[in-house]
This record gives C-alpha cells, sequence and structure tokens, in this order.
C-alpha cells in the first residue's frame, strides 16, 4: 500500500510538470519541426524551469534558489 501511495504521488507530480509544461510553451508555440520542439522543451526545462521558475513545493522559491538555501543550511549545521 505504501508503494502505491508513492507511486500516486509521483503520478500527480509528473501530470502537474506536464499541463505546466503544455500551458507555458507548448500551447503558444507553432513548431515546424521535431527538433525545433526538442530545443525548446530543453530549453524551457533546463533554463526556465528547472533553474528560474518559482515552485511551490519548494516555498515559492526557484530551484536554484532552493538549493542554495539548502547549502547555506547545511553548511552552518555543520
Amino acid at each position: 500500500a505504501v508503494n502505491e501511495v508513492r507511486e500516486y504521488s509521483w503520478g500527480a507530480v509528473a501530470e502537474s510538470f506536464f499541463h505546466t509544461l503544455k500551458t507555458e510553451l507548448i500551447y503558444h508555440e507553432v513548431y515546424e519541426t521535431k527538433a525545433q520542439a526538442n530545443i525548446a522543451i530543453f530549453k524551457y526545462i533546463e533554463v526556465y524551469y528547472n533553474r528560474e521558475r518559482m515552485h511551490s513545493t519548494n516555498g515559492n522559491l526557484s530551484p536554484a534558489e532552493f538549493e542554495e538555501k539548502m547549502m547555506l543550511q547545511y553548511e552552518t549545521a555543520a
């Protein structure tokens, strides 16, 4: 039962991510080739989503800010 809960929660995370990807990027662009779509998606994920976009699960910090905050807490606790 515990694994079922974990799988369900990861499914919810994945669904949320793909919904965000579609509403923030995909539905606003027309791609002439699959390569153009791949590049746009890569840039969205690696440049914007993982580094700049605020995430509610991170206390409304970007992943980069959250990681920096966690590293500072770790360093001061050590």
